[in-house]
């Protein structure tokens, strides 16, 4: 434990004197380039006041989103930008890049300093080595950061799922208000108005802001269906593009893609139905196994004298 310390203070020192040497050796900045990053800065600043004025994320903290928006900063100044697949994972969960990063931040802090708080009393013993809580803090950290990723991957396939369950039906009601003489446009906003779930509210949001910028419904879909990474939105945005003149096409078009989604999510139904029974089949063998374990032991036990 006294070699975990002080090697955590010797490191603390030695970044502490980089960080030094690094600020005396700075070159002095051009005039372009200190403009630049005064903009930077400035623009900074009004990215970190408007996280207050930002009503899409309520229910997150905004110390949190501050401490995201430092990050996402020193991120950006370097160049390191989320992977797109994250992006559309942050987007479809509804969490902001802000809460996301100083999610990570946080989870490797705690994950760091853990197997220090665990194994502290035991390596104060001298059963453990000093060395052994100092590599599970590396590894504990490493695992921090990426917790919060695995979470979000998590919770947004179970979105993405629902969001397909729901664009089923909200195709059959396109559909409907063709039948009834409406035209593609109002179908759709329509059809969007009929239910305050959170998939038909970000198909609704994206109708309504192509109708004030003045695009077309299909390219709002299928702009939503980039944001999100669903296909299922991306080919409706390029089937109605092709076909919105035709109302009859249209509604054929629609139909036959929602009976498609619906025979596609029967079957991932019955694909996740599979593996859980073939899990629930597993479970039972090794409770088998051990049961029979349990009957043999003894009569093991007196034939090997144990």
């Amino acid at each position: 434990m006294t070699l975990t310390i002080v090697l955590l203070a010797g490191g603390v020192c030695g970044a502490g004197v980089l960080l030094a040497v690094r600020l005396l050796m700075q070159a002095p900045l051009s005039g372009p380039v200190a403009l630049a990053r005064f903009d930077s800065r400035l623009a900074r600043g009004r990215r970190e006041a408007g996280l207050t004025a930002d009503r899409r994320h309520q229910d997150e903290s905004t110390r949190m989103r501050r401490l995201g928006a430092r990050v996402g900063d020193t991120l950006d100044d370097r160049g390191v930008l989320l992977p797109p697949k994250l992006q559309a994972q942050l987007a479809l969960v509804g969490t902001s890049r802000e809460a996301f990063l100083a999610q990570c931040v946080v989870s490797g802090l705690v994950c760091f300093v853990a197997p220090v708080i665990a194994l502290g009393p035991i390596t104060a013993l001298g059963i453990l080595t000093p060395t052994i809580p100092l590599w599970l803090m590396v590894l504990g950290g490493l695992l921090g950061l990426l917790l919060p990723a695995v979470q979000v991957a998590g919770k947004a396939d179970d979105r993405r799922r629902g969001f397909r369950h729901v664009l089923s039906s909200f195709l059959d009601l396109v559909a409907m208000n063709l039948a009834g003489g409406r035209g593609v446009p109002e179908a759709l906003q329509t059809a969007s108005s009929i239910s305050d779930g959170w998939a038909m509210v970000r198909i609704r949001d994206s109708l309504q802001a192509a109708r004030l910028q003045g695009s077309t419904p299909w390219e709002a879909l299928g702009a939503l269906g980039d944001e999100l990474d669903i296909d299922e939105l991306r080919d409706l945005a390029a089937a109605l593009a092709l076909v919105a003149e035709d109302g009859a096409k249209v509604r054929d078009s629609l139909t036959a893609r929602a009976d498609s989604l619906r025979r596609k999510e029967l079957a991932d139904a019955e694909g996740r139905a599979a593996a859980r029974s073939q899990s629930m089949l597993v479970a039972q063998l090794l409770l088998c196994v051990g049961f029979l374990l349990f009957l043999i032991f003894p009569a093991i036990a007196r034939v090997l004298g144990i």
